[in-house]
C-alpha cells in the first residue's frame, strides 16, 4: 500500500490537479494484489430517486457524474442491486461501458426493496444467485470484480450464505468477495469459508462504532470501505474542530472529514457519493488535503468513539 506524502495547505502544486484522486495513495485488494485501486472511490447509491428509489431527477447529470469521476482518477466505484433498485447499475453501464482499464466496480446483493427507504435482508442462496446473474447482465460483464453480501440474513444460516459466496468464486462469476455491516466475529467466520478482501461498515468522524472492525481489517490487510463517510455533525459547526481545520487548510468541512478518513488508516477506502458534478469535484479534491499529525489527532480526539455492540 502506498500513501501520499504529507503536504501543507489545501492543495499541493506538484500534485496532479487534473486527476486529484491519484494523490490519495493506493490499496491492493486480495492477497495477490492484482486489483489495486486509489483509496478515494465513488459510491453510486445517490444516483437514484428520493429514498434511494426509482430514477434520478436528472439522469443526464448522473451520467456526467460517473464519467467525470473517472476523469478525476476514480478507479473504484461501489454500487448495489438495491440502489433504485437496479437503477445505479444501469447508469454505470450506460455511462462507462466499455469500461476503462483498471476500473473496479463493486456491487452488492442481499437487501430487497419493498419501497422507498425500506431495506429487508434476504440471504437465501437461490435469491443471491438470481441477483448475481442480473448484476452481471446489467453491468455487462462476465465476472463481478467485487461482490459484497449487503447484509447477513439472520433467517438463513450464515454458513450457507458464506458457502454460496465461495461457490461464486469457484464458478468464476465473482473475482473477490466482501461483506457489509459485520462484526469481527462474523468477518472471521466468513473467512473460514471464503477469502474476504473488504468490509463495508458505517464509519465517520461522529460514528466509530466499527472501530474494532477497522483495527482488525488493518491487521489483516482487508480493505475497509466506510459508508456515510462525510458525516461530521456538530464537529463542523463554527468554532468546532472540523471548522478549525477547514479554516487552517482552506478546505471545506466535507473535505476535512474525508481527509481524516484517509489519514486514519492505510486500509481505508472512502466512497463519498453524490448526484452533482460540482459536489463530486469537491469530494475528489479531498485527496489533496493533507492534514498534519496534530490536526489528525485533534479530529480523532474530538468525539469519543461509539461503543461497538456486544
Amino acid at each position: 500500500m502506498e500513501r501520499a506524502k504529507p503536504a501543507r495547505g489545501r492543495y499541493n502544486e506538484k500534485m496532479d490537479t487534473q486527476r486529484p484522486v491519484t494523490t490519495a495513495g493506493t490499496f491492493a485488494l486480495g492477497a495477490n494484489g492484482e486489483m489495486t485501486v486509489h483509496r478515494l472511490g465513488f459510491g453510486a447509491m445517490r444516483l437514484t430517486g428520493r429514498g434511494i428509489w426509482g430514477e434520478p431527477t436528472d439522469r443526464a447529470e448522473c451520467l456526467r457524474v460517473l464519467r467525470r469521476a473517472v476523469d478525476l482518477g476514480v478507479d473504484f466505484i461501489d454500487t448495489a442491486d438495491s440502489y433504485g433498485p437496479y437503477v445505479s447499475e444501469d447508469l454505470i453501464r450506460e455511462a462507462l461501458h466499455p469500461y476503462p482499464d483498471g476500473l473496479v466496480i463493486a456491487t452488492k446483493a442481499g437487501l430487497t426493496r419493498p419501497g422507498p427507504n425500506r431495506w429487508d435482508a434476504v440471504g437465501r442462496p437461490e435469491y443471491l444467485r438470481q441477483e448475481v446473474e442480473m448484476s452481471l447482465r446489467r453491468l455487462a460483464v462476465d465476472r463481478l470484480d467485487l461482490f459484497q453480501l449487503h447484509r447477513i440474513d439472520p433467517k438463513v444460516p450464515a454458513a450457507e450464505q458464506f458457502g454460496f459466496l465461495a461457490d461464486l468464486v469457484h464458478e468464476g462469476k465473482v473475482h473477490y468477495v466482501g461483506l457489509s455491516e459485520v462484526t469481527v466475529a462474523e468477518l472471521e467466520a466468513a473467512r473460514r469459508v471464503v477469502p474476504i478482501v473488504s468490509v463495508q461498515n458505517r464509519y465517520n468522524l461522529i460514528d466509530r462504532a466499527s472501530e474494532d472492525v477497522l483495527v482488525h481489517c488493518e491487521s489483516e490487510r482487508i480493505g475497509f470501505i466506510p459508508w456515510n463517510p462525510i458525516a461530521a455533525g456538530a464537529l463542523a459547526r463554527p468554532g468546532g474542530p472540523v471548522d478549525d481545520v477547514a479554516r487552517a487548510t482552506g478546505a471545506t468541512p466535507s473535505q476535512v472529514a474525508l481527509a481524516w478518513l484517509l489519514a486514519r488508516s492505510p486500509v481505508m477506502l472512502p466512497i463519498p457519493g453524490t448526484a452533482s458534478v460540482s459536489h463530486l469535484e469537491d469530494n475528489c479534491a479531498a485527496a489533496t488535503v493533507q492534514l498534519s499529525v496534530e490536526q489528525v489527532n485533534a479530529l480523532t480526539a474530538a468525539t469519543r468513539p461509539v461503543e461497538a455492540p456486544g
